[in-house]
């Protein structure tokens, strides 16, 4: 779930790292909510990259721009600011923004906590976009769009005309495959466990749906014999671990690349035979897309501003946030994408 809303951002310092930095014990009652577009409506002392009035999409994790990881071409898992499920407190003095009536300190959630009318966000968590984009469509950007989207463009890479594999057509998978739909894949294979979701995958490109449950042996096997050896990217959105290893060893040897996107359980584990890596399939892992918050998610917003990435397609519905328990049943039934909460209404 996305919505538009309005924030009230205020800028922290750069703490040296330490443990409370990195997490502390869970924490209630707390504000959630993580993924929207908004307005800055004030900031605090030193902040010289935002003023008031800008628009801008806040992003569960950050870029300070300072660590190792920023300065680093390669990554995007910022030291300082890096998603912590934990912390409910900004991270400058360890001490929450929001007070209940009465004086009782109300907790953050993911630096963000956009299910309110007025946050506090770091401002190395929030990334300026161009104000004439609509927020109410560029909202669904700051987590699960651009992580699906970026899995594929920016790590998997596929070439022009290749074929690729998607497993799970979440709005997540979906992304993933709107990826391969732009970079010119000819054949996209979407995998899922409920055959409802082929048509609406069509819309991404889905060329092929497989259904791991009518078949007898494992999917990647079938996946294989559908494609003469194997796709030659594969992305997995389902943080499931048995699909983990298909997408991985559904690739062509030689060159097949596969990258992961799903969080697994804890107790998961991923097995297959050495021999998978010896015959040159690679395995990859990405986190966010792979997107530097406040670097990249601008040019993102572009492309959908430049028409290049349709982002009305993920947005299946729409409520006041006064309905937001509607929201969350339509996203448990799978019966939403991404349902837009309207903070105005």
């Amino acid at each position: 779930m996305e919505k538009p809303m309005k924030f009230l951002l205020k800028i922290e310092n750069y703490p040296k790292l330490n443990d409370s930095c990195q997490g502390q014990t869970p924490v209630f009652p707390r504000i959630f909510g993580h993924e929207a577009g908004g307005v800055v409506e004030s900031v605090g002392e030193g902040v010289t990259e935002l003023c008031p009035g800008d628009h801008v999409l806040p992003v569960f994790t950050g870029e300070c721009g300072d660590c190792r990881h920023c300065l680093s071409e390669e990554s995007n898992l910022c030291d300082l600011l890096r998603i912590n499920t934990d912390r409910g407190a900004m991270i400058a003095d360890g001490r929450p923004r929001f007070t209940a009536r009465g004086g009782q300190p109300v907790y953050h959630f993911l630096g963000t906590s956009t299910f309110s009318e007025y946050t506090v966000v770091h401002v190395g968590c929030v990334a300026k976009i161009n104000p004439a984009a609509p927020l109410d469509k560029v909202c669904v950007l700051s987590c699960g769009i651009s992580t699906g989207f970026g899995a594929t463009v920016n790590v998997a890479k596929p070439p022009k005309g290749c074929t690729v594999a998607i497993f799970g057509l979440g709005a997540v998978g979906l992304a993933a495959m709107e990826g391969a739909r732009i970079s010119g894949a000819s054949r996209i294979i979407g995998v899922d466990l409920n055959p409802a979701k082929f048509e609406q995958a069509k819309k991404f490109g889905c060329t092929d749906f497989v259904n791991p449950k009518d078949y007898g042996k494992p999917v990647q096997q079938v996946i294989i014999e559908m494609t003469n050896g194997g796709v030659d990217r594969s992305v997995e959105c389902t943080g499931n671990a048995a699909a983990m290893i298909s997408a991985f060893e559904c690739v062509h040897d030689g060159w097949g690349v596969a990258v992961l996107v799903g969080v697994a359980g804890k107790d998961a584990a991923f097995k297959t035979h050495p021999t998978n890596f010896l015959n040159e399939r690679t395995l990859k892992g990405t986190f966010f897309g792979n997107y530097k918050p406040r670097t990249d998610l601008p040019g993102v917003v572009e492309m959908h501003m430049n028409k290049e990435l349709e982002l009305e397609k993920f947005i299946t519905h729409s409520v006041p946030f006064s309905e937001i328990n509607t929201a969350f049943d339509l996203m448990l039934s799978g019966e939403s994408l991404r349902c837009i909460i309207r903070m105005e209404d």
